[in-house]
């Protein structure tokens, strides 16, 4: 099987599990425990949140509480700073903030929707716009996990926080986190992570937090772990996972970015520009390129392609029974082309083979469609 879902899950990698393994068949004590095998265990959760915080950020500025996943990471953020006011974030959001954001009306805060462009990145100026004094978090994407597209973060942080210093700003960085250089700046308060798109196992997920800002609350109540921010026994195994995925991830973060973005671009330059139509951006991640089949059906496709030992997605996983992709439609595609959107996305593990016999299978599909 060629995969090529990547942005929706990536197989774990097999040397993360095997050093992760001892916390589910030896050292599975509660990390809380005071016995020495609890300390031991606890030790190992310390070590990953220092190594996997220091990624991308100073922990003299930062601190890292673990969630059950980036889902999780990006409501906490959004429930605990939108509490008055307004609340501003993008229409290419993944759906972990967009819905969160709807769901603000009925806690009393206006949500606010900025517009994306064709390539899916976020209208800065009109997002700007929708911040006034009233504002109390802003929140955008740093990866869009349907294009590609990369906003620059910082530089839009340090924009709202000119205009308003009191506005909280969050950046799920879910698709960017052990893919592209990231290194957090003051401007940033809230970045949410995943352990299960960079080789680690579901279940793991982290939410960055700037220190001085205190607008955090609880998502999860109950003994207190994560110092009081998320309670529940640890997931100790995923934690673990989660760490060593991201040393072997991190260990060639450039040199996999620079031979994926060659992939991305000689399977674009083998795809059939009378089937195709491009959607991602040219200089989004190097880990995603979204097409359409315009006139065709991208699940029937999909499907076919399965068929043909090849897994492409059509949009974001997490909104798979929508009968297009919310974000492609803000991005002002018609509906022939919103039906036939294919979303190809890389791992480090991805060949050049690959790529090829991909994209001959992706030819071969849709002219066969096409003929009908």
């Amino acid at each position: 099987m060629i995969y090529l879902d990547n942005a929706a899950t990536t197989r774990p990698l097999e040397s993360a599990v095997a050093k992760a393994e001892t916390y589910l068949k030896e050292e599975y004590f509660n990390p809380s425990a005071r016995y020495h095998g609890g300390a031991e265990v606890s030790r190992m959760i310390s070590r990953a949140r220092g190594y996997l915080l220091e990624r991308v950020a100073d922990r003299a500025e930062f601190e890292l509480i673990f969630t059950s996943c980036g889902t999780e990471a990006d409501n906490q953020a959004v429930f605990s700073a939108a509490k008055r006011g307004n609340a501003v974030t993008t229409a290419g959001e993944h759906a972990a903030v967009f819905e969160s954001f709807k769901a603000l009306k009925n806690r009393g805060v206006e949500p606010r929707f900025a517009p994306i462009s064709a390539d899916g990145s976020v209208d800065e100026d009109a997002l700007l716009s929708l911040v006034d004094e009233k504002t109390s978090l802003v929140a955008v994407v740093h990866v869009n996990n349907e294009t590609g597209a990369v906003n620059d973060v910082f530089s839009i942080a340090k924009k709202v926080k000119q205009k308003n210093p009191r506005a909280v700003f969050l950046s799920d960085g879910v698709q960017a986190f052990g893919k592209i250089p990231v290194r957090l700046t003051k401007d940033i308060d809230f970045y949410a992570v995943s352990a299960h798109k960079i080789g680690g196992a579901k279940g793991t997920g982290a939410l960055i937090r700037r220190k001085g800002c205190t607008a955090l609350a609880p998502y999860v109540m109950g003994g207190g772990q994560e110092n009081g921010m998320r309670s529940g026994t640890e997931n100790t195994f995923g934690i673990a996972c989660f760490y060593h995925a991201a040393e072997e991830k991190f260990a060639s973060l450039r040199e996999d970015a620079e031979r994926i973005a060659r992939y991305r671009e000689r399977l674009w330059a083998l795809l059939d520009r009378g089937l195709f139509e491009r959607i991602s951006p040219e200089n989004g991640t190097p880990y995603i390129l979204t097409v359409s089949a315009t006139g065709l059906r991208g699940e029937i496709l999909q499907r076919e392609l399965w068929d043909r030992g090849v897994a492409v997605g059509t949009g974001s996983a997490c909104s798979s029974k929508k009968p297009f992709s919310r974000v492609i439609e803000a991005c002002g595609y018609g509906e022939e082309a919103l039906y036939g959107v294919l979303r190809m996305s890389f791992s480090p593990a991805t060949t050049e083979e690959e790529i090829e016999k991909a994209a001959q299978a992706l030819n071969a599909c849709a002219r066969a469609r096409r003929v009908e």
